[in-house]
């Protein structure tokens, strides 16, 4: 079983960082992809990046793409979500995600593990 708890989020102004955390209490990370997904009021979740159970390979939402870097840390069974130059339209909800197969990586629906979110507001 997978128990994942997101941190990190918090109030910044644009053009500011914030590094988001994700902590696993469950069976190893290292079985499971992990992705971020964020959800603004009234929008849907959306995609934002993946990273494979190795830490090998990396996606990314060509809307972060270049500002936002996803990485792992299995020892310690944490996941990350650097984010920089942060923008207005960064701000919502970020939620870490987690299963052992995904086949669709962008669609939320086929991802079985979840947070409960980390909210994350980005000021001009």
């Amino acid at each position: 079983q997978v128990q994942l708890l997101e941190s990190g989020g918090g109030d910044v102004q644009a053009g500011g960082s914030l590094r988001l955390t994700c902590t696993n209490s469950g069976r190893p990370f290292s079985a499971y992809h992990v992705a971020w997904f964020r959800q603004a009021p009234g929008k849907e979740r959306e995609f934002v990046a993946h990273i494979n159970k190795s830490g090998g390979t990396t996606s990314y939402a060509s809307s972060v793409e270049g500002r936002f870097t996803i990485s792992r840390d299995n020892a310690k069974n944490v996941g990350y979500l650097q984010m920089n130059t942060l923008k207005p339209e960064d701000t919502a909800v970020y939620y870490c995600a987690a299963d052992s197969f995904v086949g669709n990586v962008l669609r939320a629906a086929n991802w079985k593990f979840w947070g409960h979110g980390t909210q994350v507001t980005v000021s001009s």
